[in-house]
């Protein structure tokens, strides 16, 4: 049985809380996989860390959605390799935030947003939890029309109808989370690799050039100046870092059966680090390859405005001379975009409960959120047909990344708080590491507005 918020009973001050919290994140699947106990040697060692991956792959699924495509694809054919700095930062961001995400989960007992919802003013709450929503919804937008183009490329199915089509998926999700926990994270990590093989083959087949991939891994100044890379770049963090895997990660962390003693947490903590780590070098291979094969293919080629993936999947086979380039490439945006479907989903889940202690059945709150992408991707696709989805892709991963701070900035208070986290509570250097990457995220923010409305 479900349990709610005590909200009449008082928190000593000194736990930093405004709640009592007794209400699990997820209460469906919280605490529902074993762990393997008293397990030693490097057996035991495998099995645990077995027992806690998972999660992980979850969340590298947002950083590899549809959303990623677009502006991979336009960094690449745009401006060669040198945003494959962009990709690398992004990612090492995010492997970072995903630690204090985990982390907050497994000690507290919170989800971010039960967290949020504890301790900030309830108007303060509110507006904290509309920017998410904003957040999910503009990730759900990429996914919607990510799996639309994918439809219509494999099977020329209209673009309008596909994305009708993709509320469909609400009956797949619910019959996984009837079947466990674990079905969702073998079919995410399955997914995965059809994309990875995939992207892995167009790699070999497109001759890159390794000096100039090496340099482009080296941030370059002439980010800062050039409007239109800036707008990409960004882009690219707001499709790398995305808001609501923060929370998600908070609440599925809490998925795992470990012992609630301080050896417990903190074997979780680690072993949980250890699998979002892995998966999210993952991810970030994923992420390089869609713009190295992009640089590769179109811009050595001259095929530079190649932002739309329609036109990335008419040019690779006869750029590649495979025919099966263009397939394998359809079939990978497929496999992405509902794969996204999956985690976003959970997310919203873990989002309205957190922050508004208010539990819809699972079809009522996926109706929401696939209407909310729905009815923009429909609009946009009927009135502007193919030319207008590049731009709606990387739209809504710009808003993602607009969204961030609002996620990022308690993240890392909470994080540092001693009187919440107890002794996981981050390091010096963590701090100030956490607190110089919310910065910079808000000041690039801060400079792609100021460019956006100056023009």
């Amino acid at each position: 049985m479900n349990q709610t918020v005590d909200t009449t009973q008082s928190v000593p001050k000194e736990l930093g809380w405004r709640f009592r919290r007794k209400d699990p994140s997820l209460p469906e699947v919280h605490r529902s996989i074993p762990v393997p106990r008293n397990a030693l040697g490097w057996i035991g060692f495998i099995r645990k860390l077995l027992a806690f991956s998972g999660p992980g792959y979850l969340i590298a699924v947002g950083y590899m959605d549809p959303g990623n495509w677009a502006t991979d694809l336009a960094g690449g054919s745009q401006f060669y390799y040198t945003l494959l700095s962009a990709v690398v930062i992004s990612s090492l961001m995010a492997i970072f935030l995903q630690h204090l995400a985990l982390k907050l989960g497994v000690a507290t007992g919170r989800d971010l947003a039960q967290a949020c919802r504890d301790h900030f003013h309830p108007g303060l709450t509110f507006v904290l939890w509309v920017g998410q929503e904003i957040a999910i919804a503009a990730c759900d937008l990429a996914e919607v029309i990510g799996s639309a183009i994918a439809l219509n490329l494999l099977f020329g199915l209209p673009l309008v109808w596909g994305v009708c089509l993709t509320a469909c998926d609400v009956v797949v999700l619910l019959y996984l989370q009837n079947k466990g926990f674990r079905l969702i994270e073998a079919l995410v990590v399955t997914l995965i690799g059809v994309i990875a093989v995939s992207f892995g083959i167009q790699v070999f087949l497109s001759k890159p050039d390794f000096g100039a991939m090496a340099l482009g891994i080296l941030p370059s100044s002439e980010l800062l100046h050039n409007r239109e890379m800036l707008y990409v770049a960004i882009g690219i963090l707001g499709a790398t870092v995305m808001p609501h895997n923060l929370y998600l990660h908070s609440s599925i962390a809490q998925t795992r059966q470990h012992e609630l003693t301080h050896a417990g947490k903190r074997e979780a903590i680690l072993f949980g680090t250890i699998d979002s780590t892995l998966a999210l070098f993952f991810a970030l291979f994923i992420n390089a390859a869609i713009l190295v094969v992009a640089a590769a293919t179109f811009y050595r080629s001259g095929h530079r405005e190649v932002a739309e993936i329609q036109d990335a999947y008419k040019l690779l086979s006869p750029l590649l001379g495979v025919g099966a380039a263009s397939t394998l490439f359809a079939i990978a945006l497929l496999a992405s975009g509902q794969n996204s479907t999956l985690t976003g989903t959970l997310a919203g889940q873990v989002v309205m409960e957190g922050f508004l202690h208010l539990r819809l059945p699972p079809v009522l709150r996926r109706l929401i959120t696939r209407l909310l992408a729905i009815v923009p991707a429909v609009i946009v696709t009927a009135l502007m047909g193919e030319s207008g989805t590049a731009q709606l892709l990387i739209l809504s991963q710009v808003i993602l990344s607009l969204m961030l701070s609002f996620a990022v900035v308690p993240l890392v208070m909470f994080t540092s708080d001693k009187a919440k986290m107890g002794q996981f509570v981050n390091p010096r250097w963590m701090n100030v590491s956490g607190w110089a990457l919310a910065f910079v995220i808000a000041v690039l923010n801060a400079i792609l507005l100021w460019q956006i409305f100056t023009g």
